[in-house]
């Protein structure tokens, strides 16, 4: 039901390397007209007969989620955007902010959707750390998920071999320093209720994403070291307790993620989780075309996932080696 998958995905022929991918992807990649979205939890919930999870680390105007709503949205599925706290620019209320191993927050969103629509299928899908964090909570939830498969994109698998990766000195160059000082400012921008649990100035002179983690994320949510925090965040090792069918999208040449930690042995004795691996693709790019502006090769693999997933429930189920819930 995903023929897409056994294409040769090849990229723009004068955007060939992962880290050109990732950087040119955001630009060329623009958002799609009349895609838009309300604030408060209460009505953005408000979804159909079937619902769609989309998990991501930032705000929800990035194109890629905006496509993969268009994806959704034209098969007749509706959407849920769930972000992190304090990504949308807000000032925080509590001195709580978000992790790729704090599944909290998602149970949270997932039980808030399932209560309001029971009987709709929710497929998760998610982007990045977005990703980190759906597969944490598969693995941890296992049938009690709530959800009925899960797709990912881009997953950092090893947060410690993704931070050595970033922090190569071209990679830290091209993307650790950027990131680093987005997540500095959003720290900066809740000062006030942060101080009561960190060391703001300290967290605020962090040079690269792993200095932000040992200074702040480690300490909010009670890690004894950042070494600590990157295994508990790594969702590999918890790919053997998940219980629903899951494809996973990385590229090779993923500055991200690099290759070396790809969990091509487990996945290969699971038959819920398909890893599909491309040699080009960078991180959340996979341009093709000479003009890559159309639909992408992401949004074609998630489209017919998706479709897969709500029209073929039980062949992708039995394939997965999932058994069926008997029917009242």
């Amino acid at each position: 039901h995903c023929p897409v998958v056994a294409e040769c995905f090849s990229p723009t022929p004068w955007c060939w390397g992962g880290r050109l991918q990732t950087l040119v992807q955001p630009p060329l990649n623009v958002p799609l007209a009349g895609l838009g979205h309300t604030h408060p939890m209460k009505h953005v919930f408000k979804v159909g007969a079937f619902s769609l999870l989309s998990l991501r680390p930032s705000v929800t105007k990035q194109s890629y989620v905006l496509h993969a709503i268009n994806q959704a949205t034209r098969r007749g599925y509706r959407c849920v955007v769930f972000n992190n706290r304090g990504v949308k620019g807000e000032e925080l209320l509590t001195p709580i902010t978000y992790c790729a191993a704090n599944t909290s927050d998602l149970e949270l969103v997932v039980r808030h959707v399932k209560g309001l629509f029971p009987k709709a299928p929710v497929l998760g899908a998610g982007v990045s750390m977005g990703g980190m964090l759906l597969l944490n909570y598969l693995g941890r939830k296992r049938t009690e998920s709530g959800l009925v498969a899960g797709f990912t994109i881009s997953v950092p698998w090893d947060a410690q071999k993704s931070s050595d990766s970033m922090e190569e000195p071209l990679n830290w160059l091209l993307f650790n320093k950027h990131l680093t000082t987005n997540l500095c400012r959003a720290v900066a921008r809740s000062r006030k209720v942060l101080e009561t649990v960190v060391d703001v100035d300290y967290v605020l002179k962090a040079k690269t994403i792993r200095e932000f983690d040992e200074r702040f994320t480690t300490l909010l949510f009670g890690y004894e070291s950042c070494t600590d925090y990157y295994r508990d965040a790594s969702p590999d090792k918890r790919l053997p307790n998940t219980a629903v069918p899951i494809l996973c999208l990385n590229a090779a040449d993923d500055p991200f993620s690099p290759q070396n930690a790809f969990p091509l042995t487990i996945v290969q004795g699971l038959p819920n989780v398909a890893l599909l691996v491309t040699a080009h693709g960078g991180h959340i790019a996979f341009l093709q075309g000479l003009f890559p502006r159309s639909e992408n090769y992401v949004e074609r693999v998630f489209g017919q996932f998706v479709q897969a997933v709500f029209e073929h429930p039980r062949d992708i189920n039995k394939a997965c080696g999932i058994k069926e819930e008997p029917t009242s």
